[in-house]
């Protein structure tokens, strides 16, 4: 047995494999493999204007009295994923280092956090990931950690999913979330949630890109003890244009709440459930192999809230190897509120090794 298990070892060691998004994967047998994923990323980032400073934007923010400015270097981003395979059962855990901490006085340390953790089994998923709402590949890339995810669905659920080709059918994870708008009183009652969120979606898929279109219905609870229906769409993808080129567009409409806007939109505000209207649209042009541009804006407004937050900018990457690159964004989020008025210019330089 233990010359069994060197040999597959050995013959592992052997099959190593890397490539620039799947990691390296260490081949057991001939159905168990192990492969190891992620990257490290350096971000350096200045921010000038009167929303207060965060690391990305999550479409909120406190606005300040007057301009402030900061420059701020972070590692946080840096993720570490494992994917194991046994016949038809895989396993997917991934991390990254945006879960607390970091004490810029004492050591700077950060917690790890919990992004992902699947199980995959023939049609079926379980376990915490991006929620079967969103289209994952209309999401534009960016230096920001997340970029404008103010216009897009931007949330990991746990979940049970089934899936059949371009038919994906889930329930997941509830929370009721929201509040009275005046003194951040709450007026939704998560405790209480006592059904999943329903959600379906259909992708089409062919040589010239993805599109995919999204229905969701849930129950929101809220504080005087009432439930309330909820429901939204979304259609979102992407498509080639020209030689490597591409254009990505997200666009919903409904009670999504938490499920787009991150916190731009609430599920429930002042007694009443949230509407609410997003959309992200970007552009990604290759100026070269290895150089590459986009442009973006992602933008949600609400109806009982009265808010109007976007943001948007531009950017450019290069890869100085398959592995490595480094990029250079510039800027910008808005909150055009009802009592609010504010915005913010951000520079942002970003190097990224792919493990």
């Amino acid at each position: 047995m233990l010359k069994r298990n060197k040999i597959a070892l050995a013959t592992g060691l052997a099959l190593l494999a890397s490539a620039a998004n799947a990691g390296y994967t260490f081949k057991l047998n001939e159905q168990d493999s192990i492969t190891f994923g992620g990257f490290i990323k350096i971000d350096t980032r200045y921010v000038d204007g009167d929303v207060a400073y965060q690391d990305f934007w999550t479409g909120g923010g406190t606005p300040l009295a007057e301009d402030a400015s900061k420059v701020k270097m972070f590692a946080n981003e840096s993720r570490f994923n494992m994917k194991f395979v046994h016949g038809e059962v895989t396993g997917f855990l991934e991390m990254d280092f945006y879960g607390g901490g970091g004490n810029e006085i004492i050591s700077n340390s950060s917690h790890p956090r919990l992004r992902h953790a699947t199980i995959k089994y023939q049609n079926m998923t379980f376990g915490q990931t991006w929620t079967t709402f969103m289209n994952t590949s209309s999401l534009a890339e960016t230096a920001d950690f997340a970029g404008p995810m103010v216009g897009t669905s931007f949330v990991r659920n746990t979940m049970v999913r089934y899936t059949n080709g371009g038919l994906q059918l889930a329930i997941e994870n509830p929370e009721s979330w929201g509040n009275d708008g005046i003194d951040g009183t709450p007026d939704a009652d998560s405790a209480n949630d006592d059904l999943p969120d329903f959600i379906a979606k259909y992708s089409f898929k062919g040589d010239w890109g993805n599109v995919s279109v999204s229905g969701l219905v849930r129950q929101l609870n809220t504080t005087d003890d009432d439930t309330e229906s909820a429901v939204g769409v979304a259609v979102a993808g992407k498509i080639k244009t020209f030689g490597k080129d591409d254009f990505r567009f997200s666009v919903s409409t409904g009670n999504l709440g938490r499920y787009v806007g991150v916190t731009a939109a609430t599920d429930i505000y002042n007694g009443e459930v949230e509407e609410s209207t997003s959309y992200l649209l970007a552009y990604r042009h290759f100026w070269t192999e290895d150089t590459r541009s986009s442009v973006f804006i992602g933008n949600t407004t609400t109806e009982e809230s009265d808010r109007d937050r976007s943001h948007y900018g531009v950017n450019v990457f290069k890869n100085y190897t398959p592995e490595l690159s480094f990029g250079v964004e510039l800027g910008s989020y808005d909150m055009d509120d009802d009592n609010v008025d504010a915005s913010s210019m951000y520079a942002q330089f970003s190097a990224k090794y792919v493990l």
